[in-house]
């Protein structure tokens, strides 16, 4: 639906980032000459603002047309101005509101809203205030432009926005070394992933870009609508098809998940591999850089040099969210490629049992959260490729409240060690007791921690069970039946791994009783972090019911976001065997309630173990453990398998070595020596010859004057090249010399022999000697095939013979022009 309204002049939609894009350029500008209230004052309200503009959005017109059943999708479209124009190819600047990316704003400023809040608390003392707050307005834009880009060119320039942000934050610290180079790994790491998805993105246009809107009208005129379309609903609906395709291009998220396009995915090939199967990997690497997941996940865990807030906002609200978005997006590509489908869910579940594993044996709190949400985002990306993509938006939704409430937590934590005296403060073997002293924070990290390890009627009960159940019960076309079922055994492993380090974080922090002073001595944080963690805390245990299992006497509310999210993803498989869809259906009720009490169990049981070996601190049962049988296992988590060291040893050294090569060749030798300094080198020797001649001085002058006439002598004496042609004119034979265009080429004596003995004859007519440049003679005084010019140089009196063959005709025949041979 086009939805005019405008405020100054601008869309309502545009607004909506565009409130904290002025609040991060009002800071970067003029937050040096403003006071620290102003400058966390504009912050915040425009992240606030662009909050309450979201709900009014969402709840408001998006949800009148969720209300009235729009046949052709509850959707909200604004237009700016077109962007890029070049012939048919169009990319217009326009932002795009339906029920996904309304659940995407509204945690991206909601929970954004809390971070700023919180963040004027731990930051109080920071001396680069304004630049701290002007780069989180900043983040939270380009998150706002992702999820709202109506095509992918617009999606790409928050995908980078958010990028360019990370940078900046996580090495804000610069100072120190470490921080900067974790800020350059995330950047560097995240650019290969974005290599990725430029590539699936011109795939698709090169696919989709010979497509005309007639072509499509009449391919959407064979697709199997839902049985609510009526004639005028269908015929609308091949209308508005066609018109986005000539409007918005062929790259509009509009065009692209139109019912018509899912057979030329399938059918269109690129390589050996279909569209959909190519297009889908090459964007999944790019999520899988955005996202953390195998094997571009290296960059998070060192992104915690970054200030905690930042670590809230990227790793619980914006960008590691990004790829799950982007793939949820896509939908309507994947379900069309059972290999896509599968290299999602299988890295996925990889990522998850890794990350988990790597948790295990981390001491540094903001690491064991950091491995965490790797771990939750690999559920999530199961969950999509499963197809069950309402599973993965609600699992995204829970994890960005109980995830961005443990990291705003355990920046608590740290601040009150901090306060304490402690020079480690986030040490997990330096803490416990500090529920005593800390008791609105370890409130919230109890719920919190209770909500990732799934444990009954928490927001991560719900949506991880949901995953689950994803995972066991959905078979798209061509998948394995037994496959399914391995994803719901990883996950089930992963899901107690998450319950039992989790919960070991909790009790070495809050358990037992105090191991240093510094715990002794901590304290609770002001209230303008602990409001936020309390807020956060309540959505973490509550905001689950929104997404109850599939029982028959659950209320309606308790499915509102499947009915809301599923309006803008596909909710089904595309069969290329019938060329029709497949629709996939749900559980009976004993089957949930089996997957529900099984997970139910995982979760419990992790919490006992972890009770069992940490409930009052380091036991001894531990020490037995990691020193003797589970030493391997220990040592292996501990030094998170030794990937960084790999890619260090594999990848990064040797690139180094290149490129340190290329750099002595190319910049060193050839531009800086041969192409700099030789040049340089040049123009001062002559510089250097030039001053001892331009000094003043007569006879220096005349010094100058001579060599120079003399160089110039000797360099066209040099380029002096003796030659001569012949023409047979009749009985008579012409020669005619050329001995360069040199002063001494013109001073030189020449003479000829055509009688073959080497000297220089007479003519036979006039007696005189035969010189000159050109002569004549009758061809029968030339008694040799071979004549002779001979040069005698006027200076050097240096003698050179140029001999050509001549051939000398009969008198009776027609010479031909002819010269050197």
């Amino acid at each position: 639906m086009e939805f005019n309204v405008k405020f100054a002049g601008l869309p309502v939609l545009v607004w909506i980032p565009l409130l904290p894009l002025i609040g991060a350029f009002l800071n970067l500008t003029l937050g040096r000459r403003l006071s620290r209230g102003a400058v966390h004052t504009i912050a915040i309200a425009s992240v606030v603002a662009a909050c309450g503009l979201s709900l009014y959005m969402v709840f408001g017109p998006l949800f009148t047309e969720y209300k009235n059943g729009n046949p052709l999708g509850t959707v909200i479209e604004q237009n700016v101005y077109t962007w890029i124009e070049v012939g048919q190819f169009k990319v217009p600047l326009a932002l795009r509101l339906d029920t996904l990316s309304a659940v995407m704003i509204l945690i991206i400023t909601f929970v954004g809203s809390l971070i700023h809040i919180y963040s004027t608390g731990y930051m109080a003392h920071e001396p680069r205030y304004a630049a701290y707050f002007g780069y989180l307005n900043l983040f939270t834009g380009a998150m706002l432009i992702l999820v709202l880009a109506s095509n992918m060119p617009v999606m790409f320039i928050g995908w980078e926005g958010v990028g360019l942000c990370s940078f900046l934050l996580i090495g804000f610290w610069y100072e120190k070394d470490e921080y900067a180079t974790a800020g350059r790994k995330a950047f560097v790491v995240n650019r290969i992933g974005d290599f990725a998805f430029l590539l699936g993105m011109f795939l698709l246009f090169w696919a989709t870009k010979d497509i005309s809107g007639d072509q499509l009208a009449a391919a959407a005129s064979n697709v199997q609508f839902p049985t609510t379309f009526d004639a005028t609903a269908k015929a609308q609906a091949i209308e508005s098809f066609k018109n986005v395709l000539v409007e918005r291009g062929s790259l509009d998220f509009a065009n692209l998940g139109n019912p018509a396009m899912g057979k030329l995915y399938v059918d269109n090939f690129w390589g050996s591999e279909r569209l959909a199967a190519a297009a889908g990997i090459l964007l999944f690497i790019g999520a899988c850089g955005k996202s953390a997941q195998l094997p571009l996940y290296v960059w998070l865990p060192d992104a915690m040099a970054g200030p905690t807030p930042v670590s809230a906002l990227i790793h619980a609200a914006t960008m590691v969210t990004a790829g799950v978005y982007m793939v949820c997006r896509m939908s309507f590509l994947y379900s069309a490629s059972t290999t896509a489908m599968i290299v999602v869910a299988t890295v996925g579940l990889l990522t998850a049992l890794v990350a988990a594993f790597m948790a295990f044996a981390q001491t540094d709190m903001k690491k064991v959260l950091a491995y965490s949400t790797v771990s939750q985002l690999g559920f999530m990306f199961v969950a999509a490729g499963t197809g069950a993509w309402v599973a993965a938006i609600f699992h995204l939704m829970t994890h960005a409240f109980f995830k961005a409430c443990l990291f705003l937590g355990a920046g608590s934590v740290m601040h009150g060690m901090e306060h304490g005296g402690s020079t480690t403060p986030g040490d997990i073997t330096k803490m416990g007791g500090l529920r005593k002293h800390m008791k609105v924070t370890h409130a919230t990290f109890l719920i919190s921690c209770l909500a990732i390890a799934g444990f009954p009627l928490t927001a991560g009960f719900f949506s991880k069970d949901e995953i689950l159940a994803g995972a066991f019960n959905v078979h798209p076309p061509g998948w394995p039946v037994w496959y399914g079922k391995i994803l719901w055994g990883g996950l089930i492993i992963a899901a107690l791994g998450t319950a039992f380090y989790m919960w070991r974080l909790y009790f070495l922090v809050f358990g037992g009783d105090e191991r240093t002073e510094e715990a002794k001595h901590a304290h609770e944080s002001p209230p303008s972090m602990t409001g936020p963690l309390a807020i956060l805390a309540v959505f973490a245990a509550l905001i689950g019911f929104i997404g109850m299992p599939h029982f028959k006497w659950v209320p309606s509310f308790g499915h509102a976001l499947e009915s809301w999210v599923s309006r803008s993803v596909v909710s089904n498989f595309y069969d290329p065997s019938t060329n029709s869809p497949e629709i996939a259906g749900h559980a009976s009720d004993s089957t949930t309630w089996i997957l529900l009490l099984v997970a139910s169990a995982v979760g419990i049981l992790g919490i006992g173990l972890a009770y069992a070996l940490y409930g009052k601190g380091p036991s001894k049962t531990v020490d037995n453990l990691v020193e003797g049988p589970l030493q391997p296992a220990y040592e292996a988590s501990k030094n998170k398998l030794w990937v960084d060291e790999i890619y260090e040893s594999t990848i990064i050294r040797p690139f180094r070595v290149v490129a340190r090569g290329l750099f002595e060749i190319v910049d060193r030798f050839v531009i800086d020596t041969v192409a700099v300094t030789g040049v340089a080198f040049v123009v001062g020797l002559f510089s250097r010859i030039s001053r001892w001649f331009q000094n003043g001085q007569v006879q220096r002058y005349l010094s100058g004057l001579v060599v120079g006439a003399a160089l110039v002598f000797v360099i066209t004496d040099c380029k002096t090249k003796n030659t001569f042609e012949f023409e047979r004119k009749g009985d008579l034979l012409e020669l005619r010399a050329s001995s360069g265009a040199g002063v001494a080429g013109k001073a030189s004596k020449l003479a000829w022999d055509i009688t073959g003995d080497g000297i220089a004859d007479m003519h036979p007519d006039t007696g005189r000697p035969l010189e000159g440049a050109t002569v004549t003679v009758r061809a029968a005084d030339v008694t040799s095939s071979n004549v002779t010019l001979i040069v005698e140089d006027a200076v050097t009196r240096k003698t050179t013979k140029v001999t050509r063959e001549v051939a000398v005709i009969a008198p009776t025949a027609e010479a031909p022009e002819g010269g050197a041979k």
